[in-house]
């Protein structure tokens, strides 16, 4: 059994992508051929927003928001305890100090009480200028972005929404990667849309801000690449990465993103009873980048791991370290007793094998595994 089946979406789509990819090769526009072009039309569609930068991977576009967003020295960004190390990496990188916020148990997410809680606590402080806050969509499951954005704009901060891990996802009929003054996601092939390498997108409605980060990426050029106007970096999604990626977003549109909520809600109907589910409030439709269940323990989260790993079903412990405990962000001097949930969560995390081509018959294997290894 497969994590996420990787080898199996090949088989389906072979053809399609293979042909994509010939097409490059035949061409030899590998580096801003059309199909760069056409898949950032493609995907400003389907997410509903103006403007679509595609980049070299999700961290690069989480970096070009920050350049483009002017977040630097002096600055505070407050982003989820409990999330992968990039997201605070990037305002680290920018000279900026990131302000990690305590998530919700239920939905994983950066929880709006405790960002407001931070942001006055920054303010009191008087050392740092809040800037922006960086909400993440994690396992599929967009923030809420009702209660973030209130907060951002009573203390008029930027929400930079990264969305690696929420593409295809939705909150009151609006698609992850559109609640953002600027939004970001990733297209690593582990992810719900992901190419075979390294791949990244920034989304935003502002003409403005479009035209910094079109610049940005490409070594600040402004007519021209050879006339340059600004400092910038070179991050390019390249053109064979985003031939795949159009025949992967067909496939994501047409049935994938269906498939994998089946999936979900086949683990949560057999799971129910047994541990705690993913919660999926009212209102939000996810993309399952990770089927995360919570256990009652690290011992037992430990032992149920084990137990699978003899069955041979995969799983993964997305994350096993708060991001106020990572030794390159020990001179922020952060004190547990803020995270309380964040480092619960570290304790008891558990990801399922989780993709659009799991099997009922997998689901059942996994299931019945795990609820003899609880009883």
């Amino acid at each position: 059994m497969q994590f996420r089946d990787l080898k199996r979406q090949y088989q389906v789509l072979k053809e399609d992508i293979d042909k994509a990819v010939m097409e490059v090769a035949s061409d030899c526009n590998f580096i801003s051929g059309r199909q760069v072009k056409e898949l950032e039309e493609e995907l400003a569609e389907y997410v509903g927003v103006k403007h679509c930068i595609s980049c070299a991977n999700g961290t690069d576009a989480l970096t070009l928001a920050a350049m483009a967003l002017e977040i630097g020295p002096g600055d505070a960004v407050f982003v989820p305890d409990f999330t992968f190390f990039s997201t605070g990496e990037i305002v680290s990188f920018a000279g900026a100090v990131p302000v990690f916020v305590d998530v919700d148990m239920d939905t994983f997410n950066i929880m709006p009480e405790h960002l407001e809680k931070m942001i006055q606590k920054t303010l009191e402080e008087g050392r740092l200028t809040p800037k922006a806050v960086i909400p993440v969509d994690l396992f599929g499951l967009t923030a809420d972005y009702e209660r973030i954005k209130k907060i951002a704009d009573q203390y008029e901060l930027f929400v930079i929404e990264d969305g690696a891990q929420g593409f295809g996802g939705s909150l009151g009929g609006n698609r992850a990667c559109s609640f953002g003054d600027i939004s970001t996601t990733s297209f690593f092939p582990a992810k719900p849309l992901g190419c075979y390498g390294d791949g990244g997108a920034v989304f935003t409605d502002d003409d403005q801000l479009a035209a910094l980060l079109e610049s940005f990426r490409i070594h600040g050029k402004g007519t021209m690449k050879y006339d340059n106007v600004r400092i910038g970096v070179n991050s390019r999604l390249d053109t064979i990465q985003a031939a795949i990626l159009q025949v992967k977003l067909r496939a994501f549109r047409e049935y994938e993103l269906d498939k994998v909520n089946r999936a979900a809600a086949k683990y949560t109907e057999l799971l129910k009873d047994t541990v705690k589910t993913p919660v999926i409030p009212a209102g939000y439709y996810s993309s399952w980048a990770q089927y995360t269940i919570q256990l009652d323990s690290r011992e037992q989260r430990d032992s149920l791991q084990a137990a699978l790993k003899e069955q041979g079903i995969p799983s993964m412990i997305y994350y096993p370290k708060p991001m106020h405990r990572q030794q390159a962000f020990a001179d922020l001097n952060c004190s547990d007793a803020e995270y309380g949930n964040t480092i619960k969560l570290c304790d008891t995390v558990l990801s399922l094998p989780m993709h659009p081509y799991l099997e009922d018959s997998d689901v059942e294997k996994v299931a019945a595994v795990l609820c003899r290894c609880i009883q």
